[in-house]
């Protein structure tokens, strides 16, 4: 049993307890100063808290607020060495937070699907903690990655939800315009990126040859894929991300003023 601690019970903290409520072999308190934050996510702790001291014998705890909330929260939380201090705040170094605790800082670019249990993660330490590899293991896949990259982290799997999202709905959206009904577009719509994107994961081919095999020759996947050959949404998706990239950047300047 893993004694954990979320502090900041927004949508992200939200994901995180619930994902590990859902996981089980977690003892979960929850942190914040809203009482309405800490009702809607009761069910999934052992215990809710406005007292920040109530965090502070957790074996692991989470950082879940917002960048500008960083420093007020380390400023009155008490951690010993041997505990572990994970921040998800985007733009925050390591260093920044390290300086203000004597906790193991461990960074990680987490994102919603962790309320599933089929998040996508990049984690930065020094070295490999194992409660916090165990936490990311029980709440999807992780990769370890360079402090230095989390920039793009934060881009690709913290913000790809929300463009995964809006593709889904413009491929829902278009279904109902060609007849289907609504929940059946979006079914189909979602079911498939999951199913494409769990191919992904257990293929060995690369996505070239996977797009090779779902096209036939002459058939109804290609007229559909010469469409998107022939315009630059693949530029405008990688805009996209290079867009959330670089307020990752303007965010971590900031925290560093």
């Amino acid at each position: 049993m893993i004694d954990v601690s979320v502090i900041g019970c927004g949508n992200m903290g939200g994901a995180l307890l619930t994902g590990l409520s859902r996981a089980g072999g977690y003892r979960i308190t929850a942190y914040d100063v809203d009482p309405d934050a800490l009702d809607a996510v009761s069910e999934h702790c052992d215990r809710t808290t406005t007292n920040l001291g109530d965090v502070r014998d957790s074996e692991v705890v989470v950082l879940a607020v917002k960048p500008d909330i960083v420093p007020i929260v380390l400023e009155d939380l008490d951690l010993r060495p041997g505990q572990t201090l994970v921040t998800i705040a985007a733009g925050v170094s390591r260093a920044r937070v390290a300086a203000e605790t004597d906790a193991t800082v461990v960074r990680i670019m987490p994102n919603l699907a962790a309320e599933t249990r089929t998040m996508a993660a990049a984690v930065s330490w020094d070295d490999p903690d194992e409660h916090v590899a165990q936490m990311l293991s029980d709440l999807g896949e992780y990769v370890v990655i360079d402090e230095d990259l989390m920039h793009v982290a934060t881009a690709l799997n913290g913000s790809g939800p929300a463009f995964v999202f809006y593709l889904i709905q413009a491929m829902q959206e278009r279904a109902v315009e060609e007849g289907l009904d609504p929940d059946d577009a979006r079914v189909l719509a979602a079911q498939t990126f999951e199913g494409a994107a769990e191919t992904v994961l257990q293929s060995d081919r690369d996505l070239d040859a996977l797009i090779d095999a779902v096209c036939s020759p002459g058939g109804t996947t290609i007229e559909g894929m010469e469409v998107l050959f022939d315009s630059d949404v693949d530029a405008v998706v990688g805009d996209a991300l290079t867009a959330a990239r670089r307020r990752s950047e303007e965010l971590a300047g900031d925290a560093e003023e």
